[in-house]
């Protein structure tokens, strides 16, 4: 099962990029404009949280995003370190151009299966989410932590 939804993830990873590069966004940079698109204004920790990624992650696409002109960021009132991004006009003008690109990906993935088996497959889904969700937090409160992904001891 694992293996089959780690399949698909990357086909649709790959689909998506496919169609971003023809606007000049990657699919990181998609990620952190879908969550700004849906509250602008947030710190890069909120913004990384959300993303589930780590904040050196988030700090270099945001980087690259202020570079293209797709966000500013200010520091929040009050506090000179924390820092908020704020979409553009031009990051907002990327909406219309790219949700209709994840809509035709998503709509390729699903081709051939019924509203209903949709209705199936994501509820399933959901369920493992919540199901392994709920296993990580639990490995938590036993002391357990999430392995780093990268070795410390790499050749």
């Amino acid at each position: 099962m694992a293996r089959l939804i780690r399949l698909a993830a990357r086909a649709f990873n790959r689909s998506l990029t496919l169609r971003l590069a023809t606007e000049g966004v990657t699919f990181g940079q998609w990620i952190f404009l879908r969550i700004l698109w849906r509250g602008d204004g947030l710190s890069q920790r909120e913004l990384s949280n959300r993303a589930n990624l780590t904040e050196p992650t988030a700090h270099t696409a945001l980087s690259r995003m202020e570079e293209l002109g797709f966000i500013v960021r200010r520091n929040a009132e009050g506090n000179r370190r924390r820092q908020h991004a704020y979409l553009t006009e031009r990051g907002w003008q990327l909406r219309d151009k790219l949700e209709p690109l994840a809509v035709e990906a998503n709509d390729l993935a699903v081709a051939g299966l019924s509203d209903d088996e949709q209705k199936v497959l994501r509820k399933a889904l959901t369920l493992m989410i919540h199901n392994l969700e709920h296993d990580e937090r639990a490995a938590a409160k036993r002391g357990q932590k999430m392995p780093a992904t990268r070795s410390q001891n790499a050749f």
